[in-house]
């Protein structure tokens, strides 16, 4: 039988880094600005929401929407994914990588998420929002995540430039 590593934070130096101190390499890693993120993000309706369970990380995919300056998504009432969320610090990301010319983007939030005050739509449109991945039968909450923290990023593989939204 095996000894359980402990896997959780421990104390000790910081080190300073965070989503802000990646660095524009031109021809390589173009820095996006505020309104490129939210034109991408717009673009694509699965992303991945990055929580904390249990005192460890983990990463799900979701279903979302940008609606005006936030996030939402999708949780079902009574989940982990639900109750990790609400009312926590939150990690979000979403991509698209182009092969045809060895180019992509990556755009990540870190905010607090919370439910959805009313009046934002129920249902986060999007290109493929209408077939969720949520069971019906149960019961579902609008998560929201606010932009204030929001860094993107164009990238470039093989020597090409990369490419421009």
């Amino acid at each position: 039988m095996s000894a359980t590593r402990d896997l959780r934070p421990w104390s000790g130096p910081a080190r300073g880094v965070s989503i802000a101190t990646v660095e524009e390499d031109p021809g390589h890693v173009i820095v996006l600005t505020r309104e490129e993120c939210l034109h991408l993000l717009s673009q694509v309706d699965v992303g991945r929401v990055g929580v904390s369970m249990g005192a460890l990380p983990v990463i799900l995919p979701v279903h979302f929407a940008v609606t005006g300056e936030s996030v939402v998504f999708r949780s079902t009432l009574g989940t982990r994914l639900d109750a990790s969320t609400l009312g926590a610090v939150v990690a979000f990301q979403a991509d698209g990588y182009d092969p045809s010319r060895t180019s992509g983007w990556s755009v990540m939030l870190q905010g607090v998420a919370g439910a959805a005050p009313d009046g934002v739509p129920p249902s986060p449109t999007g290109p493929g929002s209408s077939h969720p991945w949520l069971s019906p039968e149960r019961g579902r909450r609008l998560m929201q995540v606010d932009t204030d923290h929001l860094r993107g990023w164009r990238f470039a593989t093989g020597g090409r430039e990369p490419a421009t939204p």
